[in-house]
């Protein structure tokens, strides 16, 4: 019985390594929490929010869907800088904050897209409270 036990568990194991990954190698996907925390230096906001994309590697574009929650946002963006530092303004997210707000970046250069990939891009969410941004998320898979 044992024996029969282990030769079962053997089996899935192997079956369900050799499943094929259904994601697309082309693209990569984006869930990023936005918050106070995370923002240089932190802030004390307890709005919350999130960044959801996928960026298309053939196409270099992300499309994005932004949510937010306890605050009014007057500008987001998306940044260069790792996870403890602010950096330059990379794509400007538009001008209309609507809650759910869907959009999509221009194509992404070279070096634009080797930085995202390498997770050296941030996105916050501004207000009048905290102009230098209110919430904040880094970009990584």
């Amino acid at each position: 019985m044992k024996q029969t036990i282990f030769y079962a568990f053997l089996l899935l194991t192997i079956l369900g390594a050799c499943q094929k990954d259904s994601s697309d190698p082309n693209e990569v996907k984006y869930l990023i929490n936005l918050r106070g925390l995370n923002e240089v230096p932190a802030t004390a906001s307890a709005a919350t929010g999130t960044f959801e994309a996928t960026y298309t590697k053939s196409t270099k574009i992300m499309k994005f869907k932004i949510t937010f929650n306890g605050m009014t946002p007057t500008a987001w963006h998306i940044h260069k800088g790792a996870s403890n530092a602010t950096g330059a303004v990379i794509y400007n997210l538009g001008t209309t904050f609507t809650n759910g707000f869907e959009g999509q970046t221009v194509a992404f250069s070279t070096e634009q897209e080797n930085d995202l990939l390498a997770g050296g891009y941030y996105v916050n969410v501004h207000s009048a409270l905290y102009a230098n941004g209110e919430i904040r998320g880094q970009l990584v898979k």
